[in-house]
């Protein structure tokens, strides 16, 4: 599936800002949409990819509401705020929510370009964290209940001969569904079968086993 070319989507209530940010976007090099209100970038954008530069206060849903609204959704949006009235408290309260920036208006060109830079390569590195983690998680839920709970004990450490008695099974089914789960996982490697399985673990996706290691 082709990824989607990046977008600076510009979210401000400020015409006469988005003309001129359009302007200096495009004559950057970068394709730029422009949105009077959060809802308008919610209802013509809900899949955006690149970044977006969001005024703080507007009619309806203010920035901070937009941001937080992405992050439930799922977004990997990167943030960069523009706006004219912000001070300390929502400056904090924007980067701890995962802004790029908080800029204040008018803001320097070359300031502006270089967060937009850094937000690109931020939300392309999310991007790619993303595509990786569904791809796991595609490759987990083809496991069978049995790899599910021999994977569990196997990332724990225990030796095959150790699983099959916590699971009642055959030493050499044990190799067998071990053997499977990895081929399925697409990894050659206990290095590597940890590595996904605790990639599982941080996103809430690794299931808790039948019978948990003893």
């Amino acid at each position: 599936m082709n990824t989607p070319a990046p977008v600076i989507h510009v979210v401000d209530d400020d015409e006469s800002l988005r003309t001129a940010l359009e302007r200096l976007l495009s004559e950057a090099g970068y394709a730029v949409k422009s949105y009077g209100s959060a809802g308008d970038f919610l209802l013509a954008a809900p899949h955006a990819a690149g970044c977006i530069v969001l005024d703080l206060n507007m009619p309806g849903p203010s920035g901070l509401d937009l941001q937080d609204g992405l992050a439930r959704a799922g977004s990997v949006l990167p943030v960069i705020f523009l706006t004219g009235h912000g001070d300390v408290a929502h400056g904090v309260r924007a980067m701890k929510a995962g802004a790029i920036d908080f800029l204040q208006k008018p803001v320097a060109s070359q300031t502006l370009l270089a967060a937009i830079k850094t937000a690109l390569e931020r939300g392309a590195a999310r991007q790619s964290e993303s595509e990786q983690l569904k791809g796991l998680r595609a490759r987990y839920s083809a496991l069978t209940q049995r790899e599910r709970d021999v994977l569990a004990h196997v990332i724990a450490g225990r030796l095959n001969k150790q699983i099959g008695y916590d699971l009642n099974l055959a030493e050499r089914t044990v190799k067998l569904a071990r053997a499977s789960l990895m081929a399925k996982m697409q990894v050659r490697t206990l290095p590597e079968l940890v590595r996904a399985a605790e990639a599982l673990r941080e996103a809430g996706a690794l299931a808790a086993p039948s019978r948990p290691p003893s």
